[in-house]
């Protein structure tokens, strides 16, 4: 069996601008993503003061704002945090399935990675195991997938 040389992304931060766009909606939730994203990206080497937050209304509204930094050509990767919890009405299917397919979009159209911190849950109780609890922080996992992807592509 033959060995394959893999490349793989460092998991360094130092040197490296991130932007994390975070929801309000649900807000005590976001906020322990935004924690978890943040203390991952420090203890990987960012510096603090190279992590720009911006807060918005809801995640729907993630494309276009993750767009107009891409615009700005400042980040090296973007975070995007928020939560969807499904209610009684269909309105859950239609943001979680739009942000998806634009934060896709914009992603690949600038080149430029993004990491889904974006919580898409049935209930208020799942949403708090993945926002720190049992099941992980996916603010801190988003953040992890961001900076392992701009060092693989920074190699490509």
């Amino acid at each position: 069996m033959s060995q394959l040389e893999a490349i793989e992304g460092q998991l360094r931060a130092d040197g490296l601008r991130f932007a994390l766009v975070a929801s309000r909606f649900n807000d005590f939730i976001v906020d322990r993503l935004i924690n978890g994203a943040e203390d991952y990206l420090v203890r990987h080497g960012a510096d603090r003061a190279k992590l720009d937050l911006i807060r918005i209304p809801g995640s729907f509204e993630m494309p276009v704002v993750v767009k107009k930094l891409m615009d700005k050509g400042e980040y090296d990767g973007i975070v995007c945090l928020g939560a969807v919890i499904r209610g009684a009405t269909p309105h859950f299917d239609y943001v979680a399935a739009e942000v998806s397919k634009g934060l896709a979009n914009v992603s690949l159209e600038f080149g430029v990675p993004v990491g889904y911190g974006i919580l898409t849950t049935d209930s208020l109780e799942q949403a708090i195991e993945r926002a720190g609890s049992k099941a992980g922080n996916k603010g801190a996992e988003a953040a992890h997938a961001v900076l392992e992807t701009v060092r693989v592509l920074a190699q490509l």
